[in-house]
């Protein structure tokens, strides 16, 4: 058994790996101690009644014993590793003064398995160990919870431009207002700007009474949940009703140009490529550009493409337009809604296959 002096120090913990009898079957099972130096973020981490130590043995297929500060894992090398890897993560969260729950264990779980294969946007260099991507405001911290946010988030800090694709629940509009958020509070842009299609399943705006805002409200309202959820009530209203926060129709953006401005279109399969095309030439000086859809869930009428399919293909190779595309792996919701999302993708590809035989 090593020695104290043996021991490696990482940031939140000591770890010591404990070497196994090498006979036939052992030789690729671990068994890593982690002691961890604050008895009250310990605690946090196991979660109440060890939780949060229960549901990564499930995730993973480890055994995870408590005592005190410490904490023993068993199991494969590899899972072993990765669960090592995810209480890191979790651990530096709690550091940092921030809550987890289970969609933080998790996604710690996402990160870790996905570590060794993890790339960054658009450089695409390799990590090294699990460093999760993070959007930071006054009111909140979140964490990058599987592969691709992360490298959503990254591309939201260095492109102008970004493409996030895929399934809902996924968190792809979520982490758009959180970043326009955060640029918003960091001066780093001078108004957030709210666009989305009112194109919806069966009803269209005039069915909808008020005026313009009111009628766009009701189709903007994930997008207001999450700019509650990132900034304080008092300060999302007073920033709409100064203008700083803007809901602006797609329909009445032709001959605009944006400027200083971090600018979010949601719901994107449900434009034309005429309102596409106007609305990504209203990028302006020192704008951010975020097109959020999923091109499974279109609702324009049968004969009319969708503007989202158009863009991706033309801008697909255009420097300074990233896209990253989301799949059920990252649905970050209830469990259920990824089993969800994969029934109905086998349905399409199975209907697809009738389709083609016929």
């Amino acid at each position: 058994m090593a020695s104290a002096d043996e021991e490696r120090r990482l940031s939140a913990a000591e770890v010591k790996t404990l070497p196994q009898n090498q006979t036939s079957g052992a030789s690729d099972m671990a068994h890593i101690v982690l002691t961890f130096d604050n008895n009250k973020l310990a605690s946090a981490l196991y979660g109440q009644f060890d939780e949060n130590l229960a549901r990564l043995e499930q995730k993973l297929g480890v055994d995870i014993r408590s005592r005190g500060n410490q904490l023993t894992i068993k199991g494969s090398a590899s899972a072993a590793e990765q669960a090592r890897r995810a209480l890191d993560n979790l651990y530096g969260i709690l550091q940092k003064g921030t809550d987890i729950g289970q969609s933080d264990v998790d996604g710690a779980v996402r990160m870790a398995v996905a570590a060794d294969d993890q790339l960054t946007l658009p450089t695409l260099e390799r990590k090294g160990k699990v460093s999760a991507a993070q959007i930071s405001t006054r009111k909140k911290t979140i964490y990058a919870r599987s592969l691709n946010q992360d490298a959503y988030m990254r591309a939201l800090e260095r492109s102008e431009l970004v493409f996030g694709i895929g399934p809902a629940g996924t968190g792809k509009t979520y982490l758009a207002v959180a970043h326009a958020a955060m640029l918003l509070e960091r001066g780093m842009v001078e108004r957030i700007i709210l666009s989305r299609p009112a194109v919806e399943a069966g009803e269209r705006l005039g069915f909808l009474p008020g005026d313009m805002k009111e009628k766009v409200d009701p189709y903007l309202r994930p997008l207001y949940d999450a700019l509650y959820d990132m900034m304080p009530a008092d300060k999302v209203e007073r920033a709409i009703a100064a203008e700083v926060i803007e809901i602006a129709p797609l329909a009445f953006m032709r001959g605009r140009t944006l400027a200083h401005a971090a600018v979010i279109l949601d719901e994107a399969q449900n434009t034309t490529p005429m309102q596409m095309k106007m609305f990504l030439t209203r990028l302006g000086e020192n704008s951010r550009m975020i097109v959020t859809g999923d091109p499974t869930q279109i609702d324009l009428p049968p004969s009319t493409k969708s503007g989202l399919v158009e863009a991706l293909r033309v801008l697909d190779g255009v420097a300074g337009a990233v896209t990253v595309r989301f799949n059920d792996v990252d649905v970050v919701r209830h469990p259920l809604v990824a089993e969800i999302v994969r029934a109905y993708d086998r349905d399409a590809k199975l209907s697809r296959g009738l389709g083609a035989e016929s």
